[in-house]
Parts: structure tokens; C-alpha cells; sequence
């Protein structure tokens, strides 16, 4: 996640949602028998451009929700989401998934499944049309979603860069 634009968050400064992804139950055997653990992916977000992911494992579901909130929380980043949708259509990417996002008109809903819709409802966009292609792990959908928001730029951002005002960006 260590690119230039993306702008890290406290959480101690903002209320946050969670939103459990997925929970895989892991068996290991050994000499008395089977020994189960659980792994929970959960997102966090305040709904308003901050979002984060966590991966908590423990012996107990409860337990595992708990560490995956807390791990979530210290690893939260600022999006740019402008009037309910994405600035732009960006691509993603991590390990097998690839995903597409595309900003949608008001009314839309967000066009996306499973692990996708979870991140980006967290971040607060309300109308978008995302794909998920390749891998449907959601560990891996989860990050490439994380991976294409990151990649996200408003125009205010661009004019920075660029050092020129807003009308320049947008009418060349």
C-alpha cells in the first residue's frame, strides 16, 4: 500500500463501521485430533472517504472479528469520492484478482459483489459499476479493490500537480 498520494488516517480521530467480509474456518490436525482457528477479513470505514482492511486470526470467530477490526484500524487510508462516486474508472490489482471501477450516475447503486461492495460501501461511494475479474479469493478482491482506490485522483489533486487551476484540468 506505500504509494505517494495515499494519505494515511487515524483512527482515533473518526467514528468507524465495520463490515466482515469473509470468516475461514482452518483445521490443523495433529496428535489429539483436529484443532480449528479462524481467519476474519473485515472493512472498516466512516462511510465519508476512509476506509481500511484487517486480517485477524484466533481460535474463536469472536476473537478473530476483534483482532481483524483492530488490525483494519491501524491501516486506514483517505479516498477521494466526489458527489457519491469515484472521479474516475481505475483499474486494480493484486496477486490473481483484477478489478474495474467506473464512476456511475446518481441512482445507480453500487454495481458490485461480494468482498468489492463490502469496501466500497465502507468508503462511502453510492453509485458505481464495478467487475471483479480473475480471482474470487476475497482477500485478494479486497486488496485490488484497496489497490484501485489508492490509485484514485480528484481534480483538485491533479491541478496541484500539474500547477495550473481546476478550468485548465478540466477544459484542457
Amino acid at each position: 500500500m506505500a504509494n505517494a498520494n495515499a494519505k494515511r488516517v487515524k483512527s482515533s480521530e473518526i467514528e468507524l463501521k465495520d463490515r466482515l467480509v469473509n470468516i475461514n474456518r482452518v483445521t490443523k490436525v495433529t496428535k489429539g485430533g483436529r484443532t480449528f482457528s479462524f481467519s476474519a477479513i473485515v472493512v472498516v470505514g466512516n462511510e465519508k472517504g476512509v476506509v481500511g482492511y484487517g486480517l485477524g486470526k484466533a481460535n474463536e470467530v469472536t476473537a478473530a472479528i476483534a483482532k481483524g477490526i483492530d488490525d483494519a484500524k491501524k491501516h486506514l487510508i483517505k479516498v477521494p469520492v466526489l458527489k457519491g462516486t469515484v472521479p474516475h474508472e481505475q483499474i486494480g490489482k493484486y496477486s490473481g484478482a483484477r478489478v474495474y471501477i467506473q464512476p456511475a450516475a446518481p441512482g445507480t447503486g453500487v454495481i458490485a459483489g461480494g468482498a468489492m461492495r463490502a469496501v466500497l460501501e465502507s468508503v462511502g461511494v453510492t453509485d458505481v459499476l464495478a467487475k471483479s475479474k480473475g480471482s474470487s479469493n476475497p482477500h485478494s478482491v479486497v486488496k485490488a479493490t484497496i489497490d484501485a482506490l489508492l490509485k484514485m485522483r480528484d481534480p483538485y489533486t491533479i491541478a496541484q500537480v500539474r500547477g495550473v487551476d481546476l478550468d485548465t484540468v478540466f477544459n484542457g
